[in-house]
C-alpha cells in the first residue's frame, strides 16, 4: 500500500474502531457483544497457535539448553573443585593424625627412657649420600643438634647423627652395613654389638659363646661413652634366630628391628641424655598370652563281673533302680487287672 491521504485516514479509523471495540468488551465483561467473535476466531486460530507453537518449542528448548548448559558446567566444575579441596582436606587430616600419633608415641618413649629429644621429621632419603641406608632430616644445628647424636623414634633406635648442616642432618640408620651398636640382652644382660644388613635383620655377636637365647628375647642399646654416639637403654628388637652353640668365643644371633626404616617420618634427636640408665624401663609391654581352653574327661571304671552278672544271687544296683522305677507302673497295671475282674 501506498503511503496516501486516504491510507493514513483508514489506519486512523481502523484504530479508532478497535479501540472502541475494546471499551464495548470491557464494559460489557461475560455479556460481551463481541464474545461470540471472539469465541469463534479463538476456534479457528487455536490450532494454528498450538501447531506453531509445537514447530516453534525444540528450537526454544535448545535455546534454553544452550544457555543452561553453561551455568550447569559452571556448576558441575565448582563442584568438583569443591570436592578435590574436601579429599584434600580430608587426606590431610588423615596424615596429620597419623603424625600426631607418631610424635604421642615418640614422646611417650622420650618420657619413659628421660631422654631430652628435639622432634624432627624425615625429609628425604639418602640417595645423595651414596649407597648408605640414611635420611635427612629438617633439624640441623640450629636446633642444636650435634655429630653422633642418637636418633629415635617412638618404636625404638633409628640411628645415629653422621653429618650437620645449619637446618638440617643427616642421620645413618640402623639397619645400614657400616652401622654398629652396643647391645645388652633384657633380664640375663649379655653383652654384644650389633650390625646392619639392609633389609634382612641385624646380626648380633654376643660376647659369651654360651650365652642362652630363645626367640623373643629382647635387646636394648648397652649405651656408649659419654652417651656419644648411643644412650643406654633404646629399644633394638627381639631375637628370630640363633645359631647353634659352638665352641666358638662368641655367639651369632639375629634380631628383629622394632622400627621400621621404610616408614620413617616423625624422629627424635636426644640432645640430653637420661641422668640414670633405664635399663629395660623402655621397652614395650609384652602381650599376654591368650589363654587357650581346656576339657578335662573323666572315665569311671567299670563295675565288678559279679556286679554285672549277677553272681552272688543279688541283682545289679542297676538292675534295682529300674525295678524301682517300673514299681509304680506294675502296681497301676494290676489295679486295672483287678477292676476288670
Amino acid at each position: 500500500m501506498r503511503d496516501t491521504r486516504e491510507s493514513r485516514l483508514l489506519l486512523v479509523l481502523l484504530i479508532a474502531i478497535a479501540f472502541a471495540l475494546i471499551t464495548v468488551d470491557i464494559r460489557g465483561g461475560e455479556e460481551s457483544p463481541v464474545d461470540g467473535a471472539r469465541q469463534a476466531a479463538a476456534a479457528v486460530f487455536g490450532p494454528v497457535e498450538n501447531g506453531v507453537a509445537s514447530a516453534v518449542d525444540p528450537i526454544g528448548n535448545a535455546i534454553g539448553a544452550v544457555r543452561d548448559s553453561g551455568e550447569r558446567h559452571t556448576r558441575i566444575a565448582a563442584l568438583e573443585n569443591e570436592n578435590a579441596a574436601l579429599k584434600a582436606k580430608l587426606g590431610s587430616d588423615d596424615r596429620n593424625r597419623s603424625r600426631l600419633r607418631e610424635l604421642d608415641s615418640l614422646l611417650k618413649t622420650a618420657g619413659a627412657g628421660q631422654y631430652g629429644i628435639k622432634a624432627a621429621q624425615v625429609v628425604a632419603i639418602g640417595a645423595a649420600q651414596g649407597f648408605s641406608w640414611t635420611v635427612t632430616i629438617d633439624a640441623g644445628a640450629n636446633d642444636g643438634i650435634q655429630r653422633d647424636m642418637t636418633v629415635l623414634n617412638g618404636s625404638g633406635l633409628v640411628g645415629r647423627v653422621t653429618t650437620v648442616g645449619p637446618s638440617t642432618s643427616t642421620v645413618l640408620l640402623a639397619n645400614d652395613p657400616d652401622f654398629t651398636v652396643g647391645t645388652r640382652m633384657e633380664k640375663t644382660d649379655e653383652l654384644g654389638f650389633a650390625t646392619g644388613q639392609g633389609n634382612g635383620p641385624l646380626l648380633v655377636q654376643l660376647l659369651n659363646g654360651k650365652a642362652k637365647v630363645k626367640t623373643g628375647d629382647r635387646l636394648v642399646t648397652f649405651g656408649s661413652q659419654a652417651n656419644k654416639p648411643f644412650v643406654p637403654g633404646v629399644p633394638v628388637g627381639e631375637v628370630v634366630r640363633a645359631d647353634p652353640l659352638g665352641g666358638g668365643l662368641t655367639r651369632n644371633i639375629y634380631v628383629r628391628t622394632y622400627v621400621s626404616f621404610s616408614k620413617l617420618d616423625i624422629v627424635g634427636v636426644v640432645v640430653q641424655a637420661p641422668r640414670t640408665n633405664p635399663r629395660d624401663m623402655v621397652l614395650p609391654p609384652k602381650p599376654k598370652p591368650t589363654p587357650t581352653p581346656t576339657v578335662t574327661v573323666t572315665v569311671s571304671p567299670p563295675p565288678p563281673e559279679g556286679q554285672q552278672q549277677g553272681g552272688d544271687g543279688q541283682q545289679p544296683a542297676g538292675d534295682t533302680t529300674q525295678d524301682q522305677a517300673r514299681k509304680p507302673e506294675d502296681q497301676q497295671q494290676n489295679q486295672q487287672q483287678e477292676q476288670g475282674d
